[in-house]
């Protein structure tokens, strides 16, 4: 029984967390976005990369989801 309390509190206060002000607010994502935030060590290594990527799928922009390259939407 003790047990039971124990995990419903556990995940009322996870569920609890989730359910507050966003984490990152507009006027800190400028921060974010900004180059040196980003996870990557070598830059110029991963254009290369997402280059590679890019022309394997077909179509410019693959990473993001815009479209096939068959030219469909």
């Amino acid at each position: 029984m003790r047990r039971r309390v124990l995990v419903a509190v556990i995940v009322a206060t996870w569920l609890g967390g989730c359910a507050t002000e966003p984490w990152v607010k507009p006027y800190e994502r400028g921060w974010l976005a900004d180059p040196l935030m980003s996870s990557s060590r070598d830059p110029l290594s991963e254009k290369v990369l997402r280059h590679v990527y890019e022309v394997r799928e077909g179509a410019r922009g693959a990473a993001i989801g815009q479209g096939g390259g068959c030219g469909c939407n």
